[in-house]
């Protein structure tokens, strides 16, 4: 077993109170691991890891208020993850999710050593966690979790305007401002509902209940004009795609 000069420190994300004991007693026996925090929920969670830096997190999927794919998303340098769940469904976009490992609850001793020693092999040789930025969860055709200074905060679908492209971030607009949130265009018009949610330009996606029309601009283009007065740019296949969605 690898050996380290300081303690690596460990965050248990779970809001199942015996799933994290059970994950306890099993890490008994890593003396070279150390618990620094237990997270009942994903907001938590997202706390923890910013205020301990941790090297390695246990982290369910299904949990209250947002899920384990959108608390990693709230995370800027995400530590290594090991996935611990009853929901073998979401295996795939575990490992999608570049996750060290996959738990499948309950599991016993011996598969969480090995997923351990995964982690301590994978330190040893210094090979650096990483994260997919284009995870999609269920719970994303419905909602768009973002962060705001040191709040997080929950958006229904509803209450979105619309989406523009900004570097490498995407703005979400809503009637308190916007948002940012590290994900691309292309994932939130894969994601999002294509009936509400239109693509009408390279740099926009726009929420059909917010169009009240479409106006003529110079050389043969077009702009959507928004309930709150936005008006958007158009490209032609947009706007034919606006035209298709809307029946015209």
């Amino acid at each position: 077993m690898s050996t380290f000069s300081s303690p690596l420190k460990i965050i248990l994300i779970d809001d199942e109170p015996l799933a994290r004991s059970l994950v306890k007693e099993y890490l008994r026996s890593f003396t070279q691991l150390t618990i620094v925090a237990e997270c009942g929920d994903g907001f938590e969670g997202v706390k923890a890891i910013a205020q301990y830096q941790p090297d390695l997190i246990f982290l369910d999927i299904q949990m209250p208020k947002i899920n384990g794919f959108e608390m990693l998303e709230l995370v800027d340098n995400p530590p290594a993850v090991i996935f611990t769940t009853a929901f073998d469904e979401y295996a795939l976009k575990a490992f999608e999710a570049h996750a060290l490992d996959y738990l499948l609850k309950p599991f016993g001793r011996d598969r969480f050593e090995v997923a351990v020693n995964k982690f301590l092999n994978r330190k040893n040789i210094l090979l650096p966690p990483s994260f997919s930025e284009e995870i999609a969860s269920p719970e994303s055709q419905n909602r768009v979790v973002v962060k705001k200074g040191q709040n997080i905060i929950v958006l229904p679908l509803h209450k979105i305007f619309y989406l523009e492209a900004f570097d490498d971030y995407v703005k979400i607009f809503t009637a308190e401002g916007f948002y940012l949130k590290k994900k691309t265009m292309s994932f939130f018009e894969k994601t999002l509902d294509a009936h509400q949610f239109v693509r009408v330009h390279r740099s926009y996606l726009l929420n059909l209940q917010e169009l009240t029309r479409i106006e003529p601009a110079e050389k043969d283009n077009h702009l959507a004009l928004l309930k709150n007065g936005t008006r958007i740019p158009l490209s032609q296949p947009g706007y034919a795609k606006l035209k298709s969605v809307l029946g015209i």
